[in-house]
């Protein structure tokens, strides 16, 4: 690569100086000539004396040029200097003052910019802190309001079912001796209900999980998630993925969240014995498909505006993606997912 070396002012200056005084020398020297004033040189002697008096004019034209040129130089120097330093971020410095003349006014229209520059930084690093102190207060909301819906889960259904367990347990010592067959019933029924409080805990803890992915991508995530639920939770979980699909972070936290809310939907409700999660790429889509073989559910107004089923919704309509949920009394619950398939380098 060829590099072009830098151009100093001051010599181009002496230079330019230096050629403007020969050139013009030159032309009264013709001048003189054709109008008589000059004769030949009549000995070698006379012809350097005055070709030193010919020097004379260049060496002034290359003088004043260094001195022009130094000062300008000298004034475009302090320009410069306080430049980089705009350039590293000290913009408290101002432009020093370059006199009356183009330079000056120069040197005064950029302490303008530098000044409209700094509140710009001023005003960035303000938002930028806002925008910090609000993110902060964004992430402590949610903790409360997570924290205000696990408290309502709680009581609405496992403290609930612990006091029916608890009163179950009572009358089952008071009738015991007197009617053994109703004590059996009454223990099977505390049975039951302790598994169906053991379901509704495994679920709220499932919601204890973070709820972004934390760098993983999502069939890393949901295998994870399989894994854990497998050694608590004894439900056969079937989970397929196609590779090499590619999804911003954005549609894997929410497909993500989804997948918790619906494995936990099936565990408080669903009484399933196997639980499918396939994931599958259609052309430009992605199709996500979560079925159960629980008990299932009659599909109304009601059940599509619940907390779980919403909240799906709302995600994916974030996504620009569909949802669909085909379930009915015993025959279990299916949820069809589809999601535009874009790349972050679209611009998404």
């Amino acid at each position: 690569m060829d590099h072009k070396k830098n151009a100093n002012i001051i010599s181009r200056s002496m230079g330019e100086g230096a050629l403007f005084s020969f050139v013009l020398l030159l032309v009264i020297l013709y001048i003189m000539y054709t109008y008589g004033f000059m004769r030949p040189f009549e000995s070698w002697s006379y012809g350097l004396q005055t070709a030193s008096v010919v020097l004379l004019p260049v060496g002034l034209g290359v003088g004043f040029g260094f001195y022009q040129s130094f000062r300008i130089k000298r004034r475009l120097e302090r320009m410069r200097e306080t430049l980089l330093l705009w350039e590293k971020g000290n913009l408290t410095l101002s432009m020093p003052s370059l006199g009356e003349d183009e330079l000056g006014r120069l040197a005064e229209q950029l302490n303008v910019i530098g000044g409209k520059w700094e509140n710009q930084v001023t005003t960035l690093q303000r938002l930028s802190t806002n925008n910090a102190q609000l993110a902060e207060q964004a992430r402590l909301t949610a903790i409360v309001e997570e924290r205000q819906r696990l408290a309502r889960e709680l009581h609405d259904a496992v403290s609930q079912q612990l006091f029916a367990i608890s009163m179950t347990a009572t009358a089952v010592g008071r009738t015991l001796e007197k009617d053994f067959d109703k004590a059996q019933r009454q223990i099977a029924l505390i049975e039951e209900m302790a598994a169906v409080a053991q379901s509704e805990m495994r679920a709220l803890l499932l919601h204890l999980r973070p709820v972004y992915l934390d760098g993983k991508g999502l069939e890393q995530g949901i295998r994870e998630l399989i894994k854990e639920l497998k050694v608590k939770v004894p439900i056969e979980i079937l989970f397929e993925m196609d590779s090499g699909i590619q999804l911003v972070k954005g549609v894997e936290n929410h497909l993500f969240r989804i997948v918790q809310e619906a494995i936990s939907n099936t565990l408080r409700h669903a009484k399933a014995e196997k639980l499918e999660i396939r994931v599958h790429r259609r052309g430009d889509t992605v199709r996500m498909t979560i079925r159960d073989d629980g008990i299932g559910f009659e599909m109304d107004d009601s059940k599509q505006t619940s907390y779980g089923l919403s909240n799906m919704q709302e995600r994916i309509t974030e996504t620009g993606g569909s949802i669909q949920f085909i379930t009915a009394p015993g025959k279990g619950t299916r949820i069809e997912i589809t999601v535009p398939l874009l790349s972050e380098d679209k611009g998404i």
